[in-house]
């Protein structure tokens, strides 16, 4: 009886240690955000803007996003902040998603433009095969673990 005792709490010790070495390695190694001044030089060349928001259906206390999304032919910044987590993307859709279900739906059909490193904001270089006029919403997505974080609707 001593043994399953021993055994059933190190277990349990070594999933919480994994569990929160899931939630806290991507802190730990995360890259500084961008530069505030080149952040705030999107304010005057954005063609679109949205707004991440907390309270969206699929956000929750571990997977959220607030802050300006400011969208340009050929740059997206992100002005907020996002919950941290790791191998985030971030993609254009075609119509606004608020959860994971949807935007399953219509991930097939959306654009991929690039990994998001950073939880104080973002600046990420569009790929020149998208035309952010076409679709309608930005979205961030955990891949490793296909959970929603947060989309903005910036058109």
């Amino acid at each position: 009886m001593r043994w399953l005792f021993l055994l059933v709490t190190h277990l349990l010790a070594l999933a919480l240690g994994f569990a929160l070495g899931v939630y806290t390695l991507p802190i730990l190694t995360a890259p500084p955000g961008p530069d505030k001044a080149a952040l705030e030089a999107t304010a005057a060349t954005a063609e679109f803007k949205g707004t991440f928001d907390r309270k969206l259906k699929g956000s929750d206390f571990l997977h959220w996003g607030e802050g300006e999304v400011r969208v340009m032919r050929d740059r997206i910044a992100h002005v907020g902040r996002l919950s941290p987590g790791p191998d985030y993307k971030l993609y254009l859709t075609v119509e606004f998603v608020e959860d994971e279900e949807s935007f399953l739906k219509v991930k097939d059909q959306s654009a991929r433009i690039g990994d998001v490193k950073s939880f104080d904001g973002f600046l990420l270089d569009v790929p020149s095969s998208v035309a952010v006029s076409a679709y309608t919403t930005a979205v961030v997505w955990c891949e490793a673990f296909g959970e929603f974080i947060s989309a903005a609707k910036y058109r």
